[in-house]
């Protein structure tokens, strides 16, 4: 048995302070938002917190500053590897402010959507991320609730709330002029869904056809194939569709990986190779598609960049600093694999 006069004393405040070499004040508010620091001075601050093992008194600080300590993050679903792999990064860039996550998954559907940007119930969270499918604009922008709230993603357009999201148009532009460059003439995509508020699909449709019109090739409205939603099933059936149609399509460009996958799946069981006889491309980077055969050439979003801008964000608001909205793009990238 351990003996009390052998227990390592509690760190403190004051210790994490001393080791970063700031004020104890300015350690709370690096790890509560309350107020702004820089980004050198809580990385000191993050840096002391890991090394001393420091446990911030969530449920003190909540009394004084009446807040739950906790922030929601809603996405459709939460088994697609892409919202999955964004949810790790934003429950290390909130852990370094001293909150835990919750996580919601709305499967798309209206009226649990509608529970979100009412707060989730009052005073269940301190602010909420949220990746809509099915709000509009309007009920975003327009929402009583004040609980603070940063939209992701491209299917909620407008300037009145706080957004994070890549630019969809470049990034379905790079995807196919990658293609393009590769010397394929016939591109395919898959994934179009109507949409009335500027959404995912449509800008990824906007890039793709804007790709081909630079490099003077015919839009065909055959190579384009509407998916209702972005999974690997959906991804083989749409590609099935394309083989057994005119299309004839030397390579396809997916407007997710999940949806590539698939499309590669039904290319193998139609005997034909891939990249040799169609290339194919898709967007999110999921860990998956490092691991397939043949292995994914994606688009891919900077998504530590995308969960340490919405969090930052999210904070600001909760801390309340934040001025007028704001919209904030993050970066991405082609990595080319074996599949284009």
């Amino acid at each position: 048995m351990s003996d009390s006069s052998t227990r390592r004393p509690a760190v403190g405040v004051r210790d994490v302070a001393a080791l970063a070499r700031v004020s104890p004040t300015t350690v709370s508010n690096a790890l509560s938002g309350n107020r702004p620091v820089s980004s050198s001075t809580r990385e000191r601050v993050v840096w002391a917190v890991e090394q001393l093992g420091y446990r911030p008194n969530i449920s003190a600080q909540n009394l004084r500053g009446r807040r739950t300590g906790l922030i929601g993050v809603a996405v459709p679903e939460i088994d697609v590897p892409y919202f999955a792999e964004l949810i790790r990064h934003v429950v290390d860039a909130s852990r370094q402010r001293g909150y835990t996550v919750l996580i919601d998954q709305t499967e798309g559907r209206l009226e649990a959507e509608r529970f979100v940007l009412n707060g989730m119930n009052p005073g269940m969270v301190d602010g909420i991320l949220f990746s809509p499918l099915s709000v509009d604009r309007t009920e975003c922008e327009t929402r009583r609730d004040r609980t603070p709230l940063v939209l992701l993603g491209e299917r909620v357009s407008g300037h009145g709330v706080d957004h994070v999201a890549i630019d969809n148009v470049a990034a379905a532009a790079d995807a196919t002029n990658h293609l393009i460059r590769r010397g394929c003439h016939r591109i395919a995509a898959i994934g179009y869904q109507e949409s009335h508020g500027g959404g995912t699909a449509p800008q990824r449709t906007q890039g793709y056809r804007t790709a081909l019109r630079a490099a003077d090739l015919t839009f065909d409205p055959v190579l384009v194939r509407h998916t209702d939603r972005y999974h690997r099933r959906d991804g083989e059936q749409a590609m099935m569709e394309l083989l057994d149609s005119s299309g004839d399509p030397d390579a396809v460009f997916c407007y997710s990986d999940l949806l590539a996958l698939g499309a590669i799946h039904a290319l193998h069981d139609r005997g034909l190779r891939v990249p040799e006889d169609v290339a194919v491309i898709g967007i999110d980077d999921i860990d998956e598609g490092r691991y397939s055969t043949p292995t994914l050439t994606t688009v891919a979003p900077d998504k530590v960049a995308i969960a340490n801008a919405a969090v930052e964000l999210l904070f600001d608001q909760i801390a309340g600093t934040a001025q007028a909205p704001r919209q904030v793009v993050a970066p991405h990238t082609v990595e080319v694999r074996r599949s284009a």
